[in-house]
């Protein structure tokens, strides 16, 4: 499949066929594709002799640094990239520098970047990672070949909600710090208990390592200030990406003031390196100015249109699955949302691997792309409504949903039918 065009909701292939798109590129696309006042942003810079000058903060680096460290609350100092991946590569380092440790907590199903500390155990098997562990970690399963992360042992997984198996690995292990999606959306929806939250706050003021929210993926979309101005617990340092510039490439770690100083520290010893030639690219942070400054202006009309089309979208699904009979649940927040064909929603990636029908999800969201309706077709992924649908969008779509639930269904029915006979 080959897209040549997107435009607010939509998106169109090489042939010319539209689809309602709920993929949004892994989520930056919050404000919808090719949104008038971002582009609107960029052409201006073009025409302004800005440009990619290497040398020093420029007067467009300190407006957006100026923007989100007076909006949200857990950043008071920033620093600029490119990805996510760069983002939360720098505040594992940062977190090293500051700690004089070096272990680092991840979570289980939950990613946090392509670089090799972090590339692992997020899509695994049963067979992969064995039966459940609390309190302990799993297995270390790299995601790909050619890293190193086996041989350093500085990486331990555990499970989200897992509050003792934190307690288990500080126990054994100087660790610097713990890094998570503070509401898991790289494996569809998944919910921090009431409290957990909170408590790991406590445990990394207790233990003496650094919390790290990755809301590369939350932030910006759920709130200004990501996940944690919803939860009420600010994490030590904090990455956003995606939606910040509404899909171009910029993403940022900030943080507490006396954590982030640490990037400029007299002591050449105790100062991380920053680099990359592109970091603060004018088109870029033009774009997450302008994102930033739209979403400031209307943040109620936003928030409150994307959390309605949630709801509809999630009382729609839950009916559709009801009405077939399928066994499954809805999760959302906001404007993300998935579905587990499952009957209660998942507490952790091992719930969904134990209890998700990995392969009947799949067909689902084949069968929804083949109707005009693009959901990524890779089991569990999470699903993402912009502020450029509309109710209207919504309700084709959930058309198309009865459509498709009826086809892989009764197509099972099928199989398993003629299996039986045999």
């Amino acid at each position: 499949m080959i897209f040549v065009k997107g435009e607010g909701a939509y998106l169109w292939d090489l042939d010319g066929k539209r689809y309602v798109d709920y993929h949004a590129a892994f989520a930056p696309h919050f404000l919808g594709h090719n949104f008038a006042p971002i582009n609107d942003a960029i052409i201006d810079v073009l025409r302004s002799g800005e440009s990619l000058f290497g040398a020093g903060p420029t007067l467009l680096e300190g407006r957006l640094a100026e923007l989100i460290c007076e909006n949200v609350s857990a950043v008071e100092k920033v620093c600029l990239q490119n990805t996510g991946s760069e983002a939360t590569s720098l505040a594992i380092r940062l977190s090293r520098a500051i700690t004089g440790r070096q272990h680092v907590i991840v979570v289980q199903g939950s990613y946090n970047g392509n670089q090799d500390e972090l590339a692992c155990n997020v899509f695994n098997a049963l067979s992969d990672i064995g039966p459940r562990v609390s309190p302990g970690e799993y297995p270390l399963r790299p995601l790909g070949a050619g890293t190193t992360i086996e041989a350093t042992h500085f990486i331990h997984p555990i499970n989200f909600n897992d509050l003792e198996s934190v307690r288990y690995v500080c126990r054994r292990f100087p660790v610097a710090a713990m890094i998570t999606e503070p509401i898991l959306q790289n494996i569809g929806v998944v919910r921090p208990r009431d409290g957990y939250l909170a408590e790991l706050r406590a445990l990394a003021d207790e233990l003496g390592f650094l919390l790290i929210f990755d809301e590369v993926k939350t932030g910006f979309r759920h709130a200004i200030g990501g996940y944690s101005e919803i939860a009420g617990v600010r994490p030590d340092l904090v990455t956003y990406g995606k939606a910040v510039a509404n899909g171009y490439p910029l993403a940022l770690v900030g943080g507490r003031r006396e954590y982030m100083d640490y990037l400029v520290h007299p002591d050449p010893a105790k100062r991380p390196l920053v680099g990359g030639t592109y970091n603060g690219h004018p088109v870029a942070v033009a774009a997450a100015i302008r994102t930033i400054e739209y979403l400031l202006a209307n943040r109620v009309q936003v928030y409150q249109h994307v959390e309605s089309l949630g709801q509809q979208m999630e009382r729609g699904l839950r009916d559709i699955f009801a009405a077939h009979g399928v066994s499954a649940s809805i999760a959302r927040q906001g404007s993300a949302f998935s579905y587990y064909l499952m009957p209660a929603g998942p507490v952790d990636f091992h719930d969904i691997m134990e209890h998700h029908d990995f392969e009947q999800d799949v067909a689902l969201r084949r069968a929804l792309i083949e109707l005009g309706e693009f959901f990524i077709p890779i089991a569990t992924k999470q699903c993402s409504i912009s502020a450029a649908h509309t109710a209207e969008d919504i309700s084709l779509t959930l058309e198309h949903f009865d459509r498709a639930v009826a086809t892989v269904w009764s197509g099972r029915a099928a199989w398993e039918s003629r299996l039986g006979s045999l």
